[in-house]
């Protein structure tokens, strides 16, 4: 019966803490758009996703690959 003493306080600050960080949230705009990241997920960026400094680097750089792996490459295919 003793441990009801330290429970009960214990369950109201947890529970204040919860209601407080929902408030921040809410007021944040942590909500705010719900629907936008998942379909955001399925558009088609146009933006290379390597930067164009680096995509010179790249360029520049000799190819070595060799015959066997352009075959591998060939072999596999490429993501939708």
């Amino acid at each position: 019966m003793d441990i009801l003493y330290l429970l009960i306080p214990l369950a109201v600050v947890l529970m204040v803490v919860a209601v407080v960080g929902l408030m921040w949230a809410i007021r944040s705009g942590q909500f705010e758009d719900m629907e936008g990241p998942a379909h955001r997920i399925l558009m088609d960026d146009d933006d290379p996703r390597i930067p164009a400094r680096q995509r010179t680097k790249a360029a520049a750089r000799p190819d070595t690959s060799t015959e066997k792996d352009a075959e591998r490459r060939d072999d596999v295919d490429p993501a939708p």
